[in-house]
């Protein structure tokens, strides 16, 4: 049984999703207006663990994630740099793209906004209909928020003074608080011909209308930072279960802020970590290790003892991977497993049910992430030295489930069982060599070896006699 935490209502709750085994997921992607941060990439790694992990457990999950390519924000970068707004737009969105790869981030589907202006006109003409939206003179069209009696029940702001006010048109509004769908176009700014005059749409329209072309109008999980509880999500809520009558998201889950030094990160404090300068300086697999390092709902502080804390946790779970893909080629099955090959088992059975229990208890990442640790402890200390072709290859089982949702490392998991490559074989003959030169004392011989294979990433861990290697993560 899985239970998540629905913004909507504040309750954990047992997810059942409508059609089971399918799963309809949108998050909330970028506005392709600058760079790619730290901050987008916890958000987008959460989703992406969760839905691997609801994979995992059997859930057919399909994964939309919007790219914001029009807004104020866009046409306000392109008029700064005396550029076009489509330039701006395909530079960031490239960025974006490269940060999700290099993070091993799959998307099933990727809408633009641009891409789907027919719908959106379609979208809000359906409110016109209704009721709920109304065209001011200037030709941009306002949701009514009073017509929907249940607007703040999401983010918790009920009453009208908390909301908060567009500083633009406000004179043309029936209320200080309604907000546009669709915003009459002003000189040199791109437009869309509408049945109210050249516009282009509001920034809640956009997730309304392509949420639910591609998921349908009933939506298993949305999700996004929780930042964008109020005003967005608030009023993509309101505006698609007016339009559609009937409940909209069964699960709103929110991720929490990515802080330096215990301070979100802003412009306005300089300490904004672009992504792609991140990944120069830390692996891809330590940075999704320490991004899914903490529950999802709390904050996350970024330093670089953190990173180099989950550098080693890397190297280590790369070392396990090597060492059982080694064992596991001349490990014999056999029919009796001893006192305490049995108990060894136990424990890694017992650390695997830890895992699945806190993951299932809302993502709980960090206290998960304990239990990877743990795993790691006992395979070097009652696993590594057996040659128990069982324990082996549950420990290589459990490896795989932890994989399947960290991503610390999929190219050495692309098999059911890892095969020995060219590469492996070189490095094992040269390992064997280096121990024959030991045996015959010639330890600069050996010693210059072990330099150059170190060089080329390449660890060797003498154990008596017998010599362990590894790849550096």
């Amino acid at each position: 049984m899985i239970k998540v935490f629905n913004t909507l209502g504040r309750r954990m709750e047992v997810f059942e999703p409508d059609s089971p085994p399918k799963v309809g997921m949108y998050v909330c992607g970028p506005t392709v207006y600058d760079y790619t941060h730290i901050g987008h990439a916890r958000t987008f790694t959460v989703f992406d663990a969760i839905k691997r992990y609801l994979r995992l457990r059997g859930f057919d999950v399909f994964h939309v994630q919007n790219i914001t390519d029009i807004d104020d924000k866009i046409i306000r970068r392109a008029s700064e740099e005396g550029r076009s707004w489509r330039d701006v737009v395909e530079e960031y969105t490239r960025d974006y793209m490269e940060g999700l790869g290099s993070l091993g981030i799959r998307i099933d589907h990727h809408p633009r906004v641009t891409d789907h202006i027919r719908e959106i006109i379609e979208f809000v003409q359906g409110l016109i209909e209704k009721g709920y939206a109304y065209v001011a003179e200037s030709g941009s069209v306002y949701f009514e928020v009073d017509k929907y009696p249940d607007y703040g029940r999401l983010s918790g702001r009920i009453g009208r003074d908390a909301w908060r006010q567009e500083e633009e048109l406000v004179h043309e509004k029936r209320k200080p608080y309604d907000f546009a769908l669709w915003k009459a176009a002003k000189p040199g700014e791109p437009s869309w011909d509408s049945p109210w005059g050249k516009g282009r749409p509001g920034w809640h329209i956009e997730c309304s209308v392509m949420s639910s072309r591609y998921l349908g109008r009933r939506i298993d999980i949305h999700g996004g930072g929780v930042d964008l509880v109020f005003p967005h999500h608030e009023n993509e809520r309101a505006q698609s279960e007016s339009l559609f009558g009937e409940r909209w998201v069964k699960y709103w889950l929110h991720s929490s802020y990515l802080t330096i030094k215990g301070e979100k990160m802003s412009k306005s404090l300089g300490n904004i970590i672009p992504l792609r300068e991140a990944l120069k300086e830390w692996n891809p697999g330590a940075l999704r290790l320490w991004l899914l390092s903490s529950h999802y709902r709390s904050n996350l502080d970024y330093s670089d003892e953190a990173l180099a804390q989950y550098t080693r946790l890397l190297e280590r779970l790369r070392s396990v991977a090597d060492s059982i893909g080694r064992r596991l080629e001349r490990a014999e099955p056999k029919g009796y497993l001893t006192d305490s090959e049995i108990e060894v088992l136990r424990s890694i059975d017992g650390v695997l049910a830890q895992w699945h229990s806190s993951l299932s208890s809302d993502f709980n990442f960090g206290r998960a992430m304990s239990s990877v640790w743990e795993f790691t402890t006992i395979y070097f200390r009652d696993v590594e030295q057996t040659e128990s072709y069982t324990l082996l290859w549950r420990s290589w089982r459990a490896l795989l489930s932890f994989n399947t949702v960290y991503g610390f490392a999929d190219n050495i998991f692309e098999s059911r069982q890892p095969e020995k490559s060219l590469e492996d074989s070189l490095v094992e003959a040269l390992v064997e060599v280096r121990s024959e030169l030991r045996k015959r004392r010639m330890y600069d011989l050996a010693d210059s070896i072990r330099s150059r294979l170190a060089s080329l990433g390449i660890i060797l861990t003498d154990r008596g006699e017998r010599t362990e290697w590894r790849r550096k993560a």
